[in-house]
């Protein structure tokens, strides 16, 4: 825990660094999306095969997909006739970015949804890729990549070892647009940019950062969007003033906030948290349980038999704690630098945070996770 304290410390550093740089402003373009311009979700069911007895065992929808599959190809076999243990049933997901054309190329996630062991070795056959429409957009198959493994003999007692998830396969590319999505982004002669993280602020920041450039042509209609009317002269080139536009500086807000991740023990807060005078105590109690088996021995030739006791030793440690007074402080550095004088780990920090929130005395939105 004393290695991610020190980790603290760093993402304090950064999220100082990061807001200087924020002051110095940011493009459009990493701050909003032109609405319209915008990715879609695909799914598919299909197979998985060539998974050399590690596919599905009891999946009855497996075998029945796998006599669709043949039947297509004129091979009629009844589907209690076959065995499903080289295939597994998948689930296809894709993103199709906005103006992918018939050919493009896009990667797919393949997920097992059966019983399989792996997919390792697995080729995806063909899959259509339909959107919430149910059309289809896409084409996917291929030889899969898994980022882990399992290996070891099966059976009762067999030993295995296992990294990540081998359920779940990454194909680089493997779908093929069939059809476009359409896509607009100019209604009339104006566009309106979504921002990334909706703010008030921001918004109307970026719709004066574009009026610098474009007099009279930005108004933001509320803390997501952002309306641009297209000036005159620039009818026929709605890409090259949308380019215009994503190059523009604008300074955005943000808010203080802490992000704490309870599960990995780590914290991340930026550089506008404020914290109201307060007084903070901070004390460990540790308690340590330990269970011991001793063997008792009877004594020689008195038939007596040899008994296993447990016996138990509990020890309470409760180090005196202090209590340090915390002035108004207008930065998370000098707000993590009086918490680490305390010595506290950064799980202590968490409760400590969530302690001085309900005291009215944390002047930031916290985030758990």
């Amino acid at each position: 825990m004393r290695g991610k304290l020190f980790i603290l410390g760093g993402c304090v550093w950064l999220a100082a660094a990061s807001q200087a740089q924020a002051a110095m402003g940011a493009r459009i373009k990493e701050l909003a999306i032109v609405a319209g311009a915008r990715d879609n979700q695909l799914v598919g069911y299909g197979l998985a095969v060539g998974l050399a007895g590690d596919g599905d065992k009891n999946m009855t929808y497996t075998v029945q997909a796998v006599a669709n599959m043949l039947q297509r190809h004129n091979v009629t076999v009844p589907s209690t006739t076959l065995q499903s243990k080289n295939v597994a049933a998948v689930m296809v997901t894709a993103d199709i970015p906005p103006f992918a054309k018939p050919g493009t190329r896009i990667d797919i996630t393949v997920s097992s949804i059966g019983d399989a062991k792996t997919l390792q070795g697995a080729v995806l056959l063909q899959t259509p890729l339909v959107g919430i429409d149910g059309e289809t957009y896409a084409l996917a198959q291929g030889s899969m990549a898994v980022g882990g493994f399992l290996s070891g003999g099966g059976g009762a007692g067999g030993a295995s070892v296992q990294k990540n998830h081998p359920t779940v396969a990454q194909i680089s590319g493997g779908a093929l647009v069939e059809k476009e999505i359409p896509a607009t982004i100019v209604a009339g002669d104006t566009i309106e940019l979504i921002l990334r993280e909706p703010d008030f602020t921001s918004a109307a920041r970026m719709a004066t950062a574009v009026n610098e450039k474009f007099p009279n042509s930005s108004v933001a209609l509320d803390k997501t969007s952002v309306q641009v009317k297209i000036p005159g002269g620039w009818e026929g080139s709605h890409v090259d003033f949308i380019a215009r536009i994503e190059e523009i500086e604008t300074v955005p807000d943000t808010t203080a906030r802490i992000v704490i991740s309870e599960r990995t023990g780590t914290i991340v807060a930026n550089s506008r948290i404020r914290i109201s005078p307060c007084a903070v105590s901070h004390g460990n109690l540790t308690i340590t349980i330990a269970n011991t088996l001793t063997a008792s021995q009877p004594n020689p030739m008195s038939g007596g038999r040899t008994a296993v006791t447990p016996s138990t030793e509990n020890k309470t440690t409760e180090p005196k704690a202090g209590m340090v007074t915390l002035e108004e402080m207008p930065t998370i550095e000098k707000v993590a630098s009086a918490l680490n004088s305390l010595g506290v780990t950064p799980r202590d920090m968490m409760s400590i945070f969530q302690a001085m929130k309900q005291a009215g005395s944390l002047q930031a939105e916290l985030l758990m996770r």
